[in-house]
């Protein structure tokens, strides 16, 4: 098999395990923006970041890693593991980068929150439920 489809079939399969953690997600498919200057990746991105985390992992580490491209006659071999390894990596690199950005929504929420007058404990039980986007916009708007 051409290494170029080996590596597109990888790129693929990270790509779609990006887009499943999209789906995962409660943001939906919203598009990158930047909230009270952190960045939200957005589904878009996690779907790049998932295709170039699985191609990374496979040619550092995976089969792709002994191909010589510059050998034509060499013939590479792609098998089932690889493929379901990069949907994982997708996933997963993907949580990654929406985990970051969670944890700066987080941050920015407690900078917002240490300078609001004192709540109330139901107050401030009922903010912390829901996704750190909406946190800080509770925490924005108390």
């Amino acid at each position: 098999m051409n290494p170029w489809i080996c590596a597109l079939l990888i790129c693929s399969a990270g790509a779609l395990g990006g887009f499943v953690n999209a789906i995962m997600s409660s943001n939906g498919f919203a598009l990158p923006r930047y909230v009270k200057g952190v960045l939200c990746p957005g589904a878009l991105s996690t779907v790049i970041i998932g295709a170039f985390a699985a191609f990374a992992s496979w040619a550092f580490y995976g089969s792709g890693a002994t191909i010589d491209i510059a050998d034509s006659a060499a013939r590479p071999h792609l098998q089932m593991p690889a493929l379901a390894g990069a949907f994982l990596i997708g996933v997963v690199g993907a949580k990654w980068i929406t985990n970051e950005a969670d944890k700066g929504l987080l941050k920015e929420s407690v900078k917002v929150a240490g300078t609001k007058e004192r709540m109330s404990p139901e107050e401030a039980d009922a903010i912390t439920r829901g996704t750190p986007l909406e946190v800080l916009q509770k925490v924005t708007a108390a």
